[in-house]
């Protein structure tokens, strides 16, 4: 089983959190998740969550607490998940490279999406919110 280091950032602005649908032709197209993507081989995982949210946002970010890490098996994958609260330094992303919705919820909305699989721990905790 291979194992994979992922991030993930959780925007929050006015109480609610930026959520990314995956575009078609992508992993888990039609699935919701937190924007992040993969940590290179000897890469911090916060300036992992920096390039990552710059290359598919167009934005920058100060990275704060890590708020859930867990591990998910999909297929024949580990996906290591580790969620970091996110601050925006610059403006607000209005598209993104590897999704074609972005949209700002109210926690108590989150869990009518159909999220991620490796998503869901840190998606239930916004929902307690």
């Amino acid at each position: 089983m291979t194992n994979l280091e992922v991030v993930a950032a959780v925007f929050l602005k006015g109480g609610r959190v930026l959520g990314c649908r995956r575009a078609p032709g992508r992993s888990a197209a039609g699935k919701w998740e937190l924007p992040g993507g993969k940590v290179e081989p000897g890469e911090d995982p916060r300036d992992a969550l920096r390039r990552e949210v710059s290359e598919e946002l167009g934005v920058e970010v100060m990275v704060g607490d890590l708020l859930d890490r867990s591990s998910t098996v999909v297929g024949t994958m580990t996906i290591d998940l580790a969620c970091y609260s996110v601050m925006l330094t610059s403006n607000e992303p209005s598209s993104s490279t590897d999704h074609d919705a972005l949209m700002w919820l109210e926690p108590a909305n989150v869990m009518e999406l159909e999220w991620a699989t490796p998503d869901l721990p840190m998606i239930r905790k916004v929902s307690k919110w």
